[in-house]
């Protein structure tokens, strides 16, 4: 198993079997979309037009596909005026790797929700804030609620990433989750080990 990080809160997980690409919004925020037709293509809130993936996710559920199965449970998202659940959390587990995926979500997720989803090892958390995500307080305490070993933070600040609202800077954001960072990479391949240091914060470049 093998993370990447390409902006926002795009990343791609690569198996011996398949690509999972999460979050492909890219084209938005002025990247170029990096899902192609063998890919699966996992969305925390309904994108706004289906990539061409050979199978799509966005919606609360079970699945499994290549070897790697998929949890979703819904949440109430960040900013949202009905109080509906219209963000959903993801656990993908591969083997002895199970991994937590969180969107823009509210920080009060239920402990109901989180035993719902079950424990993971390693959690792909935004940290940007401003009013439109997560930031560093936030994400902090959906951390603690998870418990995992290894947070991975997404989406925040980057020069050439054009955002619908400024995000701030991870050194800003990392304030908040008083962490400092184990190592910055270009990509990371967990091993078992990893998961016995306690918590640990590592930094993926922007691939």
């Amino acid at each position: 198993m093998e993370f990447q990080y390409h902006g926002g809160n795009c990343i791609t997980i690569n198996t011996k079997k398949s690509r999972i690409v999460i979050d492909d919004n890219l084209k938005a925020l002025g990247l170029k979309s990096i899902t192609k037709p063998e890919d699966i293509a996992i969305f925390t809130t309904v994108p706004k037009t289906n990539p061409k993936a050979r199978l799509v996710i966005s919606d609360p559920g079970e699945y499994e596909v290549s070897e790697v199965s998929i949890f979703g449970i819904p949440t109430k998202p960040h900013m949202d005026d009905n109080g509906k659940p219209s963000s959903t959390i993801y656990k993908l587990q591969y083997g002895e790797f199970r991994v937590g995926i969180v969107g823009h979500i509210d920080p009060n997720i239920s402990e109901e929700s989180i035993e719902e989803l079950g424990a993971v090892d390693i959690l792909f958390i935004p940290v940007g804030g401003n009013g439109y995500t997560l930031d560093g307080i936030g994400a902090l305490s959906v951390i603690k609620k998870f418990d995992p070993k290894i947070v991975i933070p997404t989406h925040y600040a980057d020069d050439k990433i054009n955002y619908e609202v400024p995000q701030q800077e991870l050194t800003e954001a990392l304030k908040g989750l008083s962490m400092e960072p184990k190592e910055t990479i270009s990509k990371f391949k967990p091993k078992v080990i990893d998961f016995s240091e306690g918590l640990n914060l590592i930094v993926l470049d922007r691939q």
